[in-house]
């Protein structure tokens, strides 16, 4: 096949640090039929998603904005779509879509919107929450098609606007890059943790979602009855700060290892002993995929998309939102006590990812899409 016959899509997402949207964007564009399909990176901020979508030879730009709905990027968006000469557009997101709706209507382009998650949830401002539930309804009426990553988030959809429609197609993961039996590097050596001592990972953006300051403070209350356990945090975001001074004030801070986004994430996590995502909210959770795929004992809350992949007990531990502190210290506890629960649990998540959650699946449902909009 000539190249003029491959089909290029614009893949495009709100940044360039790396977190969830942006690993399954790097997932999708690593698997897409290279023969059919060509595909051009937008996103709206620079970072290490960026840098690596260049080293893979992939045509990456960035206009940048931090804002959704930022009427006063869209023209330059329009241009550089029509100058890129793209057949269909693919937003990942809601900052995404929102910026790049108007250009691909004015130049009468396909959109496929997937939702990772929504951008309005129960813990906002009455008002906010409003204005982001119209946003999403402006936004899902605009796109071609939608992708729903989890049956909850399509579900959520449904509730909030008449006639949603959407494709759920689970987010994968890359199972030769997360794989526990590959050669990796010794992240314990490199961050002076001892061997013999028991660490939960917390790896996730610093931000309300996820809650950091709920870990740490879970963490000494489960530390101060088990001498074994240490604590390593990997990711940014507007809590770090604080989550740094809280970790600075503690009676545990020998026992706290904070580290920056590193993108050593396989390595990371082939480290720890226990995974935890004690998130508010979420769409279905990459970094709770990739830490079951390394067959960690995970404890994660009850949250939309985790439910979907989680059976308590069965292939991970799930904690209520409710009283997030207390359950994600009893459940540190009961995994650091017993190493027969911890191995069951890490060989049953390690299953469930093989079967269900795989990247060339994902990609492969994804493909079909495009190439259906295509025709038409």
């Amino acid at each position: 096949m000539g190249t003029s016959k491959k089909i290029r899509v614009l893949e495009t997402i709100r940044q360039g640090q790396i977190g969830g949207g942006e690993t399954h964007l790097l997932d999708l564009v690593e698997n897409l039929d290279k023969n059919l399909f060509e595909p051009v990176v937008l996103s709206f901020t620079d970072g290490p998603m960026v840098d690596r979508l260049q080293q893979m030879g992939i045509a990456t730009h960035v206009i940048p904005t931090t804002r959704p709905f930022d009427i006063t990027r869209w023209k330059a968006v329009k241009q550089f779509i029509a100058a890129q000469n793209v057949q269909l557009v693919h937003a990942h997101g809601t900052r995404a879509h929102s910026n790049v709706s108007w250009a691909a209507r004015k130049l009468d382009l396909p959109v496929v919107y997937t939702v990772h998650g929504w951008s309005f949830h129960d813990n906002q401002p009455f008002l906010l929450r409003k204005l982001r539930i119209l946003g999403e309804k402006y936004l899902t009426r605009r796109a071609t098609v939608n992708i729903s990553v989890s049956q909850s988030v399509h579900e959520t959809g449904l509730q909030h606007f008449a006639g949603y429609q959407s494709v759920i197609i689970a987010n994968g993961i890359n199972q030769q890059k997360f794989n526990p039996e590959r050669t990796l590097k010794d992240i314990r050596q490199e961050l002076q943790i001892p061997r013999e001592s028991l660490l939960v990972l917390f790896l996730a953006r610093f931000t309300e979602q996820k809650q950091p300051l709920t870990m740490i403070r879970a963490f000494e209350q489960a530390a101060a009855q088990h001498p074994g356990l240490r604590l390593l945090m990997v990711g940014d975001g507007e809590l770090k700060k604080e989550a740094d001074a809280l970790v600075a004030a503690s009676p545990y801070a020998e026992r706290i290892h904070m580290q920056s986004f590193r993108q050593d994430v396989p390595d990371i996590l082939a480290a720890a002993d226990i995974y935890v995502l004690p998130s508010l909210w979420e769409g279905l959770p990459l970094g709770l995929l990739e830490a079951m795929a390394m067959g960690k004992a995970v404890i994660a809350s009850r949250a939309d998309g985790t439910r979907e992949v989680i059976q308590h007990e069965k292939n991970g531990l799930m904690v209520e939102v409710d009283h997030l502190q207390q359950q994600v210290t009893a459940a540190l506890l009961q995994l650091a006590r017993d190493a027969s629960l911890r191995a069951r649990l890490g060989q049953e998540a390690r299953a469930t990812i093989s079967s269900t959650y795989s990247a060339a699946n994902m990609t492969r449902q994804v493909e079909e899409i495009y190439k259906r909009l295509v025709k038409q």
